[in-house]
């Protein structure tokens, strides 16, 4: 079996290809293929196609995506929708031609309305209107499913899409400005621990409520999603509405979140909201019904997970400028 593993320099690609590496290791007889941004430019259609036509893999994972925090959503816009087309466009048409058959695209929970039902189901899809400040990526992410259920239709292919929700964990981007909450927050505690501060600065209110997914738990569960079989996945799916919700089906509030990371860093100063900068979506708790149904549901519990993330953060990106 060759899988190419796509984005596998990004959190959720990577954490894919350890838990891979760790079957290979185990016996399984596994082709793990790579290619970081330098060696294959996902955007460039004919570097994708000469690549398929080389490499010839068997499944394809589907992680790579231009992502970002709210900040990064709102100043790049375009980039943001010109660039996750493109790499989804390129690598399910691309597999398709070079004869695979099994591919699993990884979206975002941002594919649902801003003010969708809670818990957000997989049939809140496409039933109103998009949180402003990320929709160009949603569209992007809508896009790569509506591509895989196409190609499905049409062409007989077993192409599947999980959408996550928030993740955070080992891997993830602690960039000061275009990073997402958990390792935003992560860092911003830490460098006030260091610095002796004696407040931190939250954006928007805290009262916006979201739920996060530890990476590794997603990982797990894109492989669970991959391994079912056929008949399992459709049994449980619709043609034309075929993605998966993961999550962990618990949110709680920014500044829950904000007091929890406060206490893993060790700060003890005062934490303030700065209502001027925006919440975005006033909820985004994910329906994970449908894929508990199939056996699969998170393991591992919101302190931990950042306790280890923060772990993470400390060993590699303490120093980083």
């Amino acid at each position: 079996m060759k899988i190419y593993i796509a984005g596998h320099r990004g959190m959720v690609g990577g954490a894919i290809l350890r838990q891979l590496e760790a079957r290979k290791a185990a016996g399984e007889d596994l082709t793990l293929i790579t290619r970081t941004h330098g060696e294959l430019d996902l955007t460039d259609q004919a570097a994708v196609r000469a690549f398929f036509h080389s490499e010839r893999p068997d499944l394809v994972i589907l992680a790579a995506a231009k992502v970002g925090g709210i900040m990064a959503n709102n100043t790049y816009p375009a980039q943001f929708i010109y660039e996750n087309l493109m790499m989804e466009c390129n690598v399910i048409h691309q597999a398709y031609e070079a004869g695979v058959t099994r591919l699993l695209q990884l979206g975002s929970s941002c594919i649902y309305p801003k003010l969708a039902p809670q818990p957000m189901a997989e049939d809140a899809l496409l039933t109103g209107t998009l949180e402003p400040t990320n929709e160009p990526y949603a569209v992007a992410k809508i896009a790569g499913i509506k591509l895989c259920e196409s190609y499905n239709r049409q062409y007989g292919t077993d192409y599947r899409s999980v959408m996550p929700t928030n993740l955070y964990g080992p891997g993830d981007n602690f960039h000061p400005e275009n990073s997402h909450v958990v390792p935003a927050l992560i860092r911003r505690f830490h460098e006030a621990v260091e610095a002796g501060s004696d407040e931190v600065v939250i954006w928007g209110t805290g009262t916006p409520y979201r739920e996060f997914l530890h990476v590794d738990d997603m990982a797990a569960a894109s492989l669970f999603v991959l391994d079912l079989d056929k008949a399992v996945y459709d049994a449980n799916t619709e043609p034309m509405l075929s993605h998966i919700n993961v999550g962990t089906g618990q949110d709680v509030t920014i500044a829950e979140l904000a007091r929890t990371i406060a206490a893993i860093t060790g700060f003890t100063g005062s934490i303030s909201f700065d209502a001027s900068k925006p919440d975005g979506t006033p909820r985004k708790l994910m329906d994970v019904s449908r894929l508990a149904a199939m056996g699969w549901r998170a393991g591992i519990g919101l302190q931990d997970g950042l306790r280890d993330a923060y772990a993470w953060f400390v060993s590699q990106h303490a120093k980083a400028p």
